[in-house]
């Protein structure tokens, strides 16, 4: 270990959780505060409902795919060096965002901004891992960064609200530059520069795969609808997915040095949590998005009244999130999971029954209830994702975890336009009607996350992650950084 960070104080320590914590704030809080500006952006920028799509989903795809590239990056050229290119990129992605002219440019922008965000969650993962040696302060450390996920992500719809009614939607981008700025100022004078001394290969075959398979599968449920889903560009598109998928394993599984080990998915809580990431995030994702275009197109509330019925999510996060964290310290995983799966399904139960006049209690009471639910799935689904791996490997398993979840939401989104498409199409349509269909699919989510807390927990399960750590350990050279978020 450097010698400076055995040295550093704990001053010194607790500021450069503060300028890695500042950069999750901004990736999280954006995965969020901008569902609440879709309508504004949509009037204001004539967009069609698979661009309000891709607003969202451009920006988490790009993450999921890039998040496990952008963390080998900054091992092998510099941890601090790659956290502080994604700070600028980041920055220029969101000045661009706040002044597109129209919704290609903002698409574009989108994009930009999410590269430069891939660059620091992970990375910034990293740095911590690196500077909090000790078992309890990194302990303490990382609790504090689950903190900051939930917080986030759910105060973006609140602070959105507020900014979108006090000025206009580009001022939800404006946020990030004065944070951006501060992180790039802290990260310089206090973050030592570390690298890895054991660098893994970077997989360029099975990275661009990956890439392929997401992006088809996206592109197919988003514009299916518009196209119509035997347009020979659709039907192709999809092809290229499912075709690249059956590449992508089949490479994988001869590769000594893989993109994703796929050995870690004979591990039944990996594989698990894995699927419950991409369950939760998905109808969180459906959830955020329709729900700011139900309460401002059907509705006729403004961005502010909607950015305040968003905010039992954000109080469910402060209270809960760090309650399932003790949950799963104290009992492992499977309360936790059973309250999230159980409460998500409530919630999207209670979505079924919404109607144009359901009373605001009413709508106060769902969000709670999902909001609750969400807040309680973050910390078992990273904890089933380590547990039992080799510690040289557990980097490399949260991040997998850390994928599904960006994946979760793009999927989540996508559908939006594939199964309630009617409802985002502005169209006059009974909104409340059109998005059934879409709740009973979040209810089939919320069971699968139910079914899968029990399942993941049994002593069967644990045996199966038990055998998988002498298989996978020392298999390849040792991974000094830990990649996720």
């Amino acid at each position: 270990m450097n010698t400076t960070i055995d040295a550093l104080t704990p001053r010194r320590k607790a500021i450069i959780l503060v300028s890695c914590c500042l950069s999750l704030l901004i990736v999280s809080m954006d995965a969020t505060i901008v569902n609440v500006a879709i309508p504004s952006i949509r009037s204001d920028l004539q967009a069609s409902p698979s661009q309000l799509q891709w607003v969202v989903d451009v920006y988490t795809l790009v993450l999921a795919s890039l998040l496990m590239l952008s963390g080998a990056t900054g091992d092998r050229f510099g941890r601090r060096r790659v956290f502080q290119i994604g700070l600028v990129v980041f920055a220029i992605g969101s000045l661009l965002c706040s002044l597109a002219p129209d919704i290609e440019t903002l698409i574009v922008a989108r994009l930009l901004q999410a590269i430069g965000g891939s660059m620091l969650n992970p990375v910034a993962l990293s740095i911590i891992s690196q500077v909090f040696t000790g078992r309890v302060e990194r302990a303490r450390a990382l609790g504090f960064w689950g903190a900051v996920v939930g917080i986030s992500m759910a105060l973006g719809p609140v602070v959105g609200g507020f900014l979108i009614e006090l000025i206009s939607w580009r001022a939800v981008f404006w946020i990030n530059l004065p944070i951006c700025a501060a992180a790039i100022a802290l990260t310089a004078i206090f973050v030592p520069e570390t690298k890895s001394k054991t660098m893994r290969n970077i997989d360029p075959v099975g990275q661009g795969l990956a890439v392929a398979f997401l992006f088809g599968v996206v592109f197919t449920l988003i514009e299916g609808p518009g196209y119509g889903w035997s347009d020979p560009r659709v039907v192709a598109v999809a092809l290229v997915a499912a075709c690249a998928f059956v590449a992508f394993v089949r490479y994988e599984q001869r590769r000594r040095d893989p993109f994703i080990d796929l050995r870690f998915f004979r591990s039944i809580p990996f594989a698990a949590a894995t699927l419950t990431a991409i369950s939760a995030f998905s109808a969180w994702g459906a959830f955020l998005f329709m729900m700011s275009l139900y309460l401002q197109s059907e509705r006729g509330y403004s961005a502010m009244h909607t950015g305040l019925i968003y905010a039992p999510i954000a109080i469910g996060a402060l209270v809960f999130s760090p309650i399932s964290g003790r949950l799963v310290g104290r009992y492992g995983a499977r309360p936790s999971l059973l309250a999230a799966g159980v409460l998500i399904t409530t919630a999207s139960v209670l979505l079924t029954f919404l109607t144009k006049t359901t009373p605001v209690w009413g709508l106060v009471s769902i969000f709670a209830v999902f909001g609750i639910g969400f807040s309680m799935v973050n910390a078992p689904i990273t904890n089933a994702a380590v547990s039992g791996m080799p510690l040289d490997r557990a980097g490399a398993a949260s991040a997998v975890t850390s994928t599904s979840r960006q994946i979760g939401v793009s999927i989540g989104v996508a559908l939006c336009g594939s199964v309630a498409g009617s409802a985002i199409a502005n169209t006059g349509a009974d909104f409340a009607a059109a998005a059934r269909p879409l709740w009973f699919i979040c209810v089939g989510l919320g069971v699968v996350i139910t079914i899968l807390g029990y399942f993941s927990t049994t002593p069967r399960a644990f045996r199966s992650a038990e055998r998988l750590a002498p298989l996978i350990a020392g298999s390849v050279p040792p991974k000094e950084a830990v990649h996720a978020h």
